[in-house]
């Protein structure tokens, strides 16, 4: 076949025999330098009958062979998910080290003495994995490093001159989570990365906490994926300024709010409204719901009146009275003992929503406290904070945006995937991280911490993406890039031709080789997500016509073999 031929002196010079063999004699081969399923474990699984309803990402990575359960929220990482990982961790290091950040590497065993010092243990203790040694040493299996990193630094630094300084490492980390769910996306071992900065000041802290958040943005950016950028709650890890990195996705447990028209966005814990009462808050309300709290003493009883057809911000509640404790199932019932004895100090707090036009109370369950006590025990008190009158409501879609004019507010749910912290001294302070001045004075360092979840990514990713196929992967983290398989009739050599013209262009190429038909083979490659997948099958044998499909574009067309590199190359810059 002359013009096959001259297709093959095209794409470079092949290799002399054993290689030019036909493909179903490579199993005994071990490697040719050459990406081959036959020499690479994917142990894909079909589908059951009996699995009847969809599945989701998680699904699909254990069906597609990226990982296996080994135990509740602990997942074992097979070829195709550490070829995933690797690429995320290689995409990491490209905009860490641009940032000037080092790489380390921390044990995951921390001191349990350390994290007293700092506060952190308390409250604390049934999410952490602990362990004590034949010395009777106490560890606990890293949730996080922040102690460590902070004491080796104490240890180094002494100087201003010494900074700044950052400092990152991608490990894996522990928490007991009492509920592991949705396999990557709530594990009880996970795979971070974490960066750690440290500053001789507060401004120059602020400086390196823009920088990190531009750093996150355009690693994101990468991906070619759709995200959420919040402010959020800096919770447990402290300070009081950070922002949340988000996938939008049903299975998220994130909400975040965004304006249509201008840049607020925020995480619903954090989204506590002033009430001003020449805006409207939405829609009127039709009737008003009542709800009752206790505070952990059991001595208030707190009483909330809000519209029935919103839900109530228990964030805005918890910053109004910080001692309250949902937890209890009737607090009303738990109350009435205490309330019954006089002198007990017993009170009954009423909070009305003040989008509400009238007071509202239920009296049926308390009058006969009120009564057999002798006094009336209740308090109204406006919903303020900060001298502001506050809504005690979640904010709804079409909700009137609180910082623009115009604009709309609209909920996202959302899959956390990063988050970075400015701390400030939270952790410098406890465990005397200071550094002498430039005015000779012992000062704390001033330090952030940013993480991104990696293998949350990988689940976060996965279940983004994934169609009734299988799963779809970005290009810049897929396994490999291009499946490239030849149908029956074709040479191995013309398969290697194409192969190694695509490698030398930069692709990253995988040849299905093994002895499966082709559309077991085709079927296949979907359900891994490869974004590319060439055929060389009838159009090659024809004309030298090569077959190209691209899922997540909606491409299946056949190109010219000396128009393939420049046809996946336009394609990719979609992906």
């Amino acid at each position: 076949m002359p013009y096959c031929n001259g297709l093959r002196r095209s794409f470079g010079a092949l290799h002399s025999s054993p290689f030019t063999a036909s493909i179903g004699t490579r199993r005994a081969l071990h490697y040719d330098g050459r990406n081959r399923l036959t020499t690479f474990w994917t142990p894909t699984q079909s589908k059951l009958k009996a699995q009847s309803s969809e599945e989701d990402g998680h699904d699909l990575l254990i069906r597609a062979g990226f990982l296996r359960q080994a135990h509740s929220g602990i997942f074992h990482l097979l070829p195709l998910g550490l070829r995933v990982q690797e690429k995320i961790e290689r995409l990491v290091d490209k905009h860490m080290l641009a940032l000037g950040a080092s790489k380390v590497s921390l044990s995951s065993l921390s001191s349990k003495e350390l994290w007293q010092r700092s506060g952190r243990l308390e409250g604390r203790g049934s999410e952490f994995f602990r362990l004590q040694d034949r010395k009777k040493a106490k560890f606990i299996l890293s949730p996080t490093h922040e102690e460590e990193i902070t004491t080796i630094v104490a240890n180094a630094v002494h100087s201003y001159m010494d900074l700044p300084l950052r400092l990152y490492q991608v490990s894996r980390k522990y928490r007991d989570e009492a509920r592991p769910r949705q396999g990557l996306l709530r594990g009880r071992e996970f795979l971070m990365k974490d960066l750690y900065t440290f500053d001789a000041t507060e401004d120059q802290a602020r400086q390196t906490y823009e920088a990190v958040r531009k750093a996150y943005s355009a690693f994101l950016d990468e991906l070619k994926l759709p995200y959420l950028v919040a402010n959020a709650d800096s919770g447990s890890m402290g300070g009081k300024l950070s922002h949340e990195y988000h996938f939008a996705s049903d299975k998220g447990e994130d909400i975040v709010i965004k304006c249509d028209s201008c840049d607020y966005s925020i995480n619903e814990e954090l989204c506590i409204r002033k009430y001003d009462p020449n805006v409207s808050t939405g829609a009127p309300y039709t009737g008003i719901h009542t709800y009752y709290a206790l505070s952990k003493d059991m001595k208030k009883l707190l009483e909330i009146h809000y519209p029935e057809d919103s839900d109530l911000n228990t964030h805005a509640i918890k910053a109004l009275f910080p001692e309250i404790d949902p937890s209890v199932e009737d607090p009303i019932e738990c109350w009435t003992a205490l309330a019954a004895q006089k002198d007990s100090g017993a009170m009954r707090i009423i909070l009305r929503d003040p989008s509400l036009s009238s007071p509202h109370s239920d009296l049926s369950r308390l009058a006969a406290i009120i009564e057999h006590s002798g006094h009336d025990t209740t308090t109204h008190l406006n919903p303020s904070l900060n001298g502001q009158t506050i809504l005690l409501t979640k904010p709804r879609n079409g909700d009137p945006c609180p910082t623009c004019p115009t604009g709309k507010l609209h909920l996202h749910q959302a899959v956390e995937i990063g988050h970075t912290f400015h701390l400030g001294t939270r952790y410098s302070e406890p465990l005397d991280l200071k550094v002498l001045s430039s005015d000779n004075k012992l000062v704390n360092v001033s330090m952030g911490c940013h993480g991104i979840g990696v293998s949350r990514l990988i689940g976060a990713v996965a279940s983004l993406l994934a169609d009734k196929k299988g799963l779809n992967w970005p290009l810049a983290v897929s396994p490999f890039g291009v499946m490239l398989t030849g149908a029956a009739g074709v040479a191995a050599e013309d398969v290697h031709a194409v192969y190694d013209r695509l490698a030398a262009a930069g692709g990253d190429v995988v040849v299905d080789d093994r002895e499966r038909p082709t559309g077991w083979k085709l079927k296949d490659a979907d359900l891994v997500g490869y974004p590319f997948i060439v055929v060389l099958g009838k159009a090659w044998v024809r004309d030298g016509g090569v077959e190209v499909q691209c899922r997540r574009l909606g491409v299946k067309e056949v190109v010219k073999g000396e128009e393939l590199v420049g046809r996946i190359g336009e394609l990719s810059a979609q992906l």
